[in-house]
This record gives structure tokens, sequence and C-alpha cells, in this order.
């Protein structure tokens, strides 16, 4: 992780993002959809490290992705090296919300908020945040939304 970037946030996370040939658009950079997908990628990695799809499903829930907000602030081409980095920005009762950016060489290139909710597995209504999630969230410092 690069030391002019201050991450000490709450379950930070840093993923390199590979660059394919097939990611590129007729504009000759990545294609917008790539970055989406690098958020997805992103999100399950650090989604991971704070729960597990397993663990969710196994309690019974489903976290579900109900906002993107992406800003683009430079192009990404075919032989950078973009890495992201990824944390729990904030949350509520019933959501958090990631916070992405994407570097090359240390220059920010894409930052995003992204807000999850859980659902019930059974019913498919939206519930309270598994209490596994609110005990870390308050032990680690993450930002609380009221």
């Amino acid at each position: 992780m690069p030391s002019v970037l201050p991450y000490t946030q709450p379950f930070v996370a840093r993923i390199d993002l590979p660059v394919r040939t097939y990611d590129i658009d007729f504009n000759g950079h990545v294609s917008n959809i790539v970055y989406i997908r690098w958020l997805e990628d992103m999100r399950n990695t650090n989604f991971d490290k704070i729960m597990g799809l397993q663990t969710c499903f196994e309690q019974g829930y489903m976290a579900v992705l109900i906002s993107t907000n992406i800003n683009y602030k430079r192009e990404i081409n075919l032989f950078d090296k973009p890495y992201g980095m990824i944390w729990v920005k904030s949350y509520s009762r019933t959501s958090f919300t990631y916070r992405e950016e994407i570097f090359v060489d240390d220059k920010l290139c894409a930052e995003a908020n992204q807000v999850v909710v859980f659902l019930d597995r059974t019913t498919g209504r939206p519930v309270r945040l598994p209490q596994i999630l609110q005990e870390k969230f308050v032990a680690n410092n993450v930002e609380k939304d009221y």
C-alpha cells in the first residue's frame, strides 16, 4: 500500500485489478462496465473479511447491493496496473456503505460508494444488519449513520 495514502479505515483492503484485452473499449481505454465488475470483485473480497457469503447464507441472509455511485477521474489503459482500495465507510441499522477508490501509479482514476442491505432469504424482505456485523462495526469504529 502506498505510504502517501492514509488508509487506516476499518476493514480496508487493497486489491490488484487486472486489465484484459477485452476490457478495452473503442476509445482505447478500460470500459466503464469493467469498473463495475472491479467494484464487485473488491466488494466480494472485502465482504469475506467481515462476514463471508457462506456465513451470510447459512444465517438466512442475502447481502444485496442497492446503490452504486461512481465518479471517473482519469482513464486506465491496457498496460496500466490498477489497484483498488475498499473499506466500510459507514453503517446504519439497515445498511452499510462501502467506499472504493481505483488507482494507477497512486493517481486516483475512479471513486465509488456502494450501499448494501440485507434481505431475509426466505421472505426476500429487508432486515436489520446482522448482529455480528453491527458488533464488528462498533468494535472497529465505523462511522454510524443515524
